[in-house]
């Protein structure tokens, strides 16, 4: 924790260097490797500001279509891919199956995720399995550099760093999409980003494409949206409310990354604290779960009565946001929807309250109305800010406002390989679907889908499966073979 800050790996620096200079201390090699780890750190963060789209890079087969930090980190972000791929055993078992034959042969994917390790390693099983991919990220603070570089090297066209402006966002955006002789004929999508920048900038481009997926509620709602609007012009796969992505992705992933990521930014203790999560749906059930197991004092605000409900029966109590905004220690929303959290609640906050986001989107919390004059906004370390009143009272805000976990810690990559072997299926079937299945309009993975991308996460934990008898499926009305769940089911 203390080389969050530049001094603090500074005085490091000095000390490890005295130590390694006393050749009798029997420490002297351990502090020779902290030397070089800090040495590489002190590089690492005071790297020249130079914006990478001001950047000539090549990789080593001397190919540049990509813009990335540093291409020079591309060996380190290799080993976090490997790592990654150790953790993702089904996206590894479709590259084993897809070695005879290439289901995405001919597609032309163009992405728009955030870029991770694990995104890595679905990124280089869909080229495996055939498909060209271009790639940009779809939050601005979430791109792992190293892992951008190690995608740069080996081949594929990436466009983004940690840390972009919102003109660079969009930039990257269309540097994917605009490459002359390249035509995009699938979207992988998160957030509906990509899709509202092609159809915005790009229209004519969805005469040739096939078929979008998405997997954020924000870029489900914005497809639906179209749908009812007649605009949508291709099929579109809801990745966000198949039961593999709600079930476990977004239960299980926040249940574990909401507390690395208030933990690694703020160092804050649990237990007691007051805390106000905003939504109970599967991504405020798991923080919830995980809040209340540390010892906190969980409320929750709802607006759908069934899931107020459940909140109340989960022994949480359930207030609306005006009734605690005083007294709370942290307040965490997790609704997809906008204007939650308003410089009204914002003005009334305790002193040192810490403000923090687990929705896709960046618009749940007002951010921009605490742009003004007369507040004074302090930069603690990465992604935390002091907002100061002009009483001298502060709040903590997290990452400005934008996604906590993936901008500020990381989320456990066995849950996210659930969610990239669902992306993938998914891209496959709309990829080679007959010429009438599937019209323009929102569609649910089948049911079927759902149970088999389960089904090749379960060696890892040697779990064994029952199987129905002929007598027992019949007396069910079930094929022994599956769906289990009707497709209304979620």
């Amino acid at each position: 924790n203390v080389t969050h800050t530049l001094t603090a790996r500074v005085l490091l620096l000095i000390v490890c260097r005295c130590a390694v200079a006393c050749m009798s201390c029997p420490l002297t090699p351990l502090f020779s490797v902290l030397l070089t780890l800090l040495a590489a750190s002190y590089t690492d963060s005071s790297d020249d500001e130079t914006s990478p789209r001001d950047k000539q890079q090549k990789n080593s087969k001397g190919n540049g279509d990509f813009c990335i930090k540093n291409i020079k980190q591309a060996d380190f972000g290799r080993r976090e891919i490997e790592i990654a791929e150790q953790e993702m055993p089904a996206l590894m078992a479709l590259r084993k199956r897809a070695q005879g034959e290439k289901p995405l042969a001919g597609a032309k994917v163009v992405g728009c995720t955030h870029i991770t390790a694990q995104t890595a390693v679905l990124m280089e099983t869909l080229s495996a399995l055939g498909a060209q991919c271009r790639w940009a990220a779809c939050n601005i603070y979430s791109t792992q550099n190293e892992v951008a570089a190690a995608l740069a090297e080996g081949g594929f066209s990436v466009f983004a760093w940690k840390g972009e402006s919102e003109d660079d966002f969009w930039w990257c955006i269309d540097r994917c999409v605009n490459l002359e002789g390249w035509q995009p004929n699938m979207i992988l999508d998160d957030g509906g980003d990509l899709t509202h920048w092609i159809y915005k900038k790009y229209p004519n481009m969805f005469k040739k494409i096939k078929g979008i997926v998405e997997e954020s509620v924000t870029g489900v709602h914005r497809l639906y949206q179209l749908s009812k609007a007649g605009k949508l012009c291709v099929p579109a796969m809801n990745v966000n409310d198949s039961v593999t992505k709600q079930k476990f992705d977004n239960l299980y992933c926040c249940r574990e990354s909401i507390l690395d990521g208030l933990k690694r930014t703020t160092d804050v203790m649990f237990g007691g604290k007051q805390v106000v999560v905003c939504g109970y749906g599967e991504v405020g059930k798991g923080c919830c779960a995980a809040l209340k197991a540390m010892g906190s004092i969980v409320y929750v605000t709802e607006i759908d009565p069934i899931c107020a409900l459940q909140a109340c029966m989960d022994g949480f109590r359930l207030v609306k946001l005006s009734e605690v905004i005083r007294q709370v220690d942290i307040v965490i929303t997790c609704t997809g929807n906008k204007n939650v959290v308003v410089r009204e609640y914002l003005d009334r906050m305790k002193n040192g309250c810490i403000v923090c986001n687990m929705g896709h989107s960046n618009t749940e919390i007002d951010v921009a109305s605490l742009r003004t004059p007369e507040l004074t906004w302090e930069r603690v370390r990465s992604q935390v800010d002091h907002v100061i009143w002009p009483d001298g009272k502060r709040i903590v805000l997290l990452a400005e406002g934008r996604l906590l976990n993936l901008s500020c810690s990381t989320v456990p990559t066995f849950v996210l390989s659930i969610t990239a072997t669902t992306q993938a299926l998914a891209l496959i079937e709309l990829y080679n679907a007959p010429e009438g299945r599937y019209k323009q309009d929102v569609y649910l993975l089948p049911k079927k889908m759902d149970e088999y991308v389960a089904s090749l996460h379960l060696p890892t934990f040697d779990a064994h499966l029952t199987e129905l008898s002929d007598e027992q499926a019949k007396y069910l009305g079930l094929n022994k073979n599956g769906p289990f769940k009707p497709n209304y089911y979620r």
